[in-house]
């Protein structure tokens, strides 16, 4: 990317029904609300850990909010599958990391505005080294350990990774 900001990334604009109907630079689809394609994916190590970071104070949206899931907007012309590998690597500071694999989709509409989001999962036993530009803190949490944080509310969730979290406990519990 080099010099482009994240603002001027062209992203794919989709209807309701998740299908392309054009294209606009990031900040202009945040800023007018206009439909797009996230990938979130759920990094679990070895001992079925979870990755958990906060995110950095110059983040676009939710600055400085913790996320149980890595991963992010979808560029032009990407596909789900591509930009959750993509993501994945980029924010854990992997290469080599397996397909994440997929789980579901869901419209998300609240805070932030609305887009598409397909969950997915991936296994991780590779040393992870985030992105600076992207995130301030990180651990793995014990399953337990994160419910817990999540119930009891003292850190601040991006509200669409934490409804993304609450349809995958729904989900993994059929």
């Amino acid at each position: 990317m080099g010099s482009v900001s994240a603002a001027d990334e062209v992203l794919d604009v989709v209807d309701r029904d998740d299908r392309v109907t054009g294209q606009a630079p990031r900040g202009e689809v945040y800023a007018r609300g206009l439909l797009h394609r996230c990938v979130f994916v759920q990094a679990r190590d070895a001992r079925g850990r979870v990755f958990v970071h906060r995110r950095t104070a110059s983040k676009l949206v939710f600055p400085a909010y913790y996320d149980m899931f890595v991963g992010g907007v979808l560029g032009a012309g990407e596909d789900y599958a591509g930009a959750a590998l993509r993501e994945a690597e980029e924010e854990l500071g992997v290469s080599g990391l397996e397909q994440p694999a997929p789980l579901f989709k869901f419209l998300y509409e609240g805070p932030g505005g609305a887009w598409w989001s397909y969950v997915h999962e991936v296994r991780c036993e590779l040393p992870v080294t985030p992105q600076a530009s992207e995130v301030d803190w990180h651990t793995w949490l014990p399953q337990e350990e994160l419910d817990r944080r999540v119930a009891d509310g003292s850190w601040p969730w991006v509200p669409d990774g934490l409804e993304a979290y609450r349809r995958l406990t729904a989900y993994r519990a059929g």
